[in-house]
């Protein structure tokens, strides 16, 4: 993702989404900080590096589906395959799709890109925060969902790939999984009946905060305060104001209501590092912890409750 510098926060203005407030404690239960900190590690043990045509990307692929083997087995999930056209010739790329049908006409997709930057592909770059801790938490919400079918709207999973630029990032040189993705589902009619397109991306930053994105949708952002104040998470969200070009962008659009929870403040900003630990080798396992991503988890479990209520 790209984005632009941090900027004073403004006042912001509370919408009340839900009548009754909900405890971080109960979602504790549901999906499990420590569970998803443990699934980013085995995630980047078995794919530290996964550039597109990689070797490790393959294996992520694989680290994926098999955490899924038993919505394959009932038809739940689908490979999405495409090839565009890059700044290296036409690369082989897959979206993975897992869907777990609701009890309301509408859908809730919750997205991450799966894959690493392919101009850092030479560094010892793995990415933890940078798509591992966010595919972890995507899989452990797929566990929770398959427990716990929802009983709103039907939540889709998306494993995105091609986020990243493969020379420099640009409008035609990014997205590419979710510029594919938007285009099939507008197509097809599927864009109409999404409600929300939710997107994590660097969600396990010790020092987590998550912005208040510029180019999500306002009533979404505003959703998200009442849910982190549900959750007893208000000192976690909008400390600062962010505009990021993000997996989100293709779906905004095309109409669809999106909401980008990111933290691009993460890590130390100096000299040699003015975006902080972002693209750089020092993106690994220990700057991030089981407490943010218990953050992270009690907010897209209560973003999907109030939405499903709105």
């Amino acid at each position: 993702m790209i984005f632009h510098r941090l900027v004073p926060l403004l006042s912001l203005a509370l919408l009340s989404f839900a009548p009754r407030p909900v405890s971080a404690q109960s979602h504790t239960a549901a999906v499990s900080g420590d569970h998803v900190y443990a699934l980013t590690k085995a995630y980047l043990a078995a794919a530290p590096k996964r550039y597109v045509g990689s070797p490790g990307h393959l294996a992520a692929e694989n680290f994926i589906k098999a955490h899924f083997a038993p919505e394959i087995a009932h038809g739940q999930f689908e490979t999405d395959s495409f090839a565009p056209n890059t700044p290296i010739g036409i690369v082989p790329m897959r979206n993975y799709i897992v869907r777990y049908p609701g009890k309301k006409d509408g859908i809730i997709v919750l997205a991450s890109h799966y894959e690493t930057n392919y101009p850092l592909k030479d560094i010892n770059f793995v990415g933890a925060n940078d798509g591992a801790c966010t595919t972890a938490l995507l899989i452990a919400l797929g566990e929770y969902f398959r427990a716990h079918p929802p009983q709103g709207y039907s939540i889709w999973l998306v494993f995105d790939d091609g986020e990243e630029a493969i020379k420099q990032w640009s409008a035609s040189d990014s997205l590419y999984g979710t510029r594919h993705l938007a285009a099939k589902w507008s197509g097809d009619g599927t864009l109409k009946k999404i409600k929300a397109f939710l997107l994590a991306d660097m969600i396990g930053d010790k020092d987590l905060n998550i912005n208040r994105e510029h180019n999500s949708s306002p009533d979404l952002s505003s959703m998200l305060l009442q849910a982190a104040k549900n959750t007893g998470h208000s000192a976690n969200v909008f400390k600062n104001p962010q505009t990021v070009e993000d997996d989100h962008l293709p779906f905004k659009m095309r109409g669809v209501p999106v909401l980008d929870l990111i933290d691009m403040d993460y890590g130390a900003h100096t000299s040699s590092a003015p975006d902080g630990y972002h693209h750089t080798a020092q993106d690994t396992i220990d700057k991030i912890s089981p407490h943010s991503l218990q953050i992270s988890a009690d907010l897209f479990l209560e973003m999907i409750r109030l939405i499903d209520q709105h």
